[in-house]
């Protein structure tokens, strides 16, 4: 897990559902940055943005409604 960079804008994923209180993003430089939203003290991730791209696109129709 990287540090937490300074001056980054983090919004919170439009894949958080209704509760809006799971992941945050941010997108700096050629990253896209992924944190809880709940605990964002413990860090974040950091994919570049083609690799989350990916991610997020293999996620769509996967998820298990509850």
């Amino acid at each position: 897990m990287a540090a937490q960079p300074t001056q980054v804008h983090w919004r919170t994923s439009t894949y958080s559902g209704a509760g809006k209180e799971c992941v945050e993003v941010a997108d700096v430089e050629s990253r896209s940055l992924v944190r809880d939203s709940k605990r964002p003290e413990l860090g974040h991730l950091a994919f570049a943005s083609g690799e989350w791209s990916t991610f997020v696109s293999s996620l769509k129709g996967t998820a298990n409604p509850s």
